[in-house]
């Protein structure tokens, strides 16, 4: 029995980005080997590429097995790179000796945009890079490394940053069983976020029912899968927080109610089988009857709103002018005052000054008003102010 003399085939990456690779990035890295004796090695190729394939059975869910079910699958392969060779053919091969050996690749990513990785109910996006081993009189071995790909979404974009709202109203009970009606108005401030940002929450919520309504807001992911000209859909909740139940009669406000997005994959609109969007949804239950529901789409981007994180936009252009010291740069220092002599002259201060004494003109003064002078200005008048 012959012992394999390769003991370990491992990817390592050198620049392992835990939030991914992005277009035109550059991946660097080493082909690991482990060898336990002399061995000859023909070639070492790396190759990357990705698959998107979404998979789902057409037929009644109410059926626990899958056979007999029209199965409905779409792949698509995505030649990412090119495949490169890391070690030159020759017909003898190349001897390594045991011991670790460290073979180091370069793989730049395309400028195209690439779909970002995901895994979800019916399908999923990855990419791999695969490293083969040659050997003389012996199969190929490979070992595959999952690269994590992300599209980098801007949410400070012309379309992101603008306020949305939206209002609906039912009427509780019909005919003469109408107890009244529950209305919902909803807005919230930009329809861009990123993850760990908190979407506030601005609703008005009205309730002229007979019954106690229960207010609550959440986020849900929706995963559109298409193949064979069929679409189906997936809906979960990511995030929620309730509000206080609501009275007959009473309304309810929320002035910026906080709802953070969770650690999610962003939304994935560039590919033709998949897509990942989210949407925030302001519910209101009523008991024995439907439930009330405003739903608002929002977009799960990569590049942060802004620098203040989650402080919204309407604040921060409201404090624009107090917050300029973030700059760092202060401002001029002010002008000294200008000088008494440029602008009244010697001239025509003389010209002003009274020849009449001040006791003279205040006794003159006392006969004309018939009561007494509490001041006289008039030897200030023209006179040099004291200096600052």
């Amino acid at each position: 029995m012959m012992v394999d003399s390769v003991k370990t085939l491992r990817v390592l990456f050198d620049n392992d980005q835990g939030n991914g690779y992005s277009s035109g990035e550059l991946v660097t890295g080493h082909v690991l080997i482990e060898l336990s004796a002399h061995t000859k090695i023909k070639a070492v190729q790396l190759c990357a590429k990705g698959c998107a394939r979404v998979s789902w059975f057409d037929g009644p869910r109410s059926q626990p097995c899958p056979f007999g079910l029209a199965a409905i699958t779409t792949k698509l392969l995505f030649h990412a790179f090119e495949e490169n060779q890391l070690c030159d053919k020759c017909n003898d091969g190349l001897t390594l000796e045991a011991g670790h050996h460290q073979i180091p690749f370069e793989l730049e990513l395309p400028q195209r945009p690439l779909v970002s990785s995901f895994t979800g109910k019916y399908g999923y996006v990855c990419y791999l890079v695969k490293a083969i081993l040659q050997r003389p009189f012996h199969r190929d071995q490979h070992v595959c490394r999952e690269l994590p790909i992300i599209s980098h979404v801007d949410v400070n974009s012309p379309q992101l940053v603008c306020p949305i709202s939206e209002n609906s109203e039912k009427m509780v009970g019909f005919w003469i069983f109408a107890s009244g009606p529950v209305s919902l108005n909803v807005n919230i401030e930009r329809k861009g976020y990123c993850n760990g940002q908190s979407i506030l929450i601005y609703a008005q919520i009205e309730n002229c029912c007979s019954r106690l309504v229960l207010p609550k807001a959440v986020i849900y992911q929706i995963q559109t899968y298409m193949a064979c000209g069929k679409i189906i859909r997936y809906k979960q909740v990511v995030a929620s927080v309730r509000g206080s139940p609501i009275p007959s009669g009473c309304c309810a406000t929320w002035n910026g109610k906080k709802l953070k997005i969770p650690l999610v994959s962003p939304s994935i609109l560039n590919s033709d089988i998949l897509r990942v969007e989210y949407s925030l949804a302001v519910i209101v239950q009523i008991p024995g009857a439907k439930k009330l529901k405003v739903e608002l789409p929002v977009i799960i981007g990569t590049t942060p709103c802004n620098a203040f994180g989650n402080e919204s936009l309407s604040m921060v252009s409201q404090f624009s002018p107090v917050m300029n010291w973030l700059a760092l740069s202060l401002p001029d220092p002010p002008e000294a005052p200008p000088n008494y002599a440029d602008i009244v002259s010697e001239v025509e201060r003389e010209q002003h000054v009274s020849t009449v004494p001040c006791s003279q003109q205040a006794s003159e003064l006392v006969s004309r008003l018939g009561t007494r002078a509490f001041a006289c200005t008039q030897e200030f008048r023209f006179q040099t102010p004291p200096p600052y």
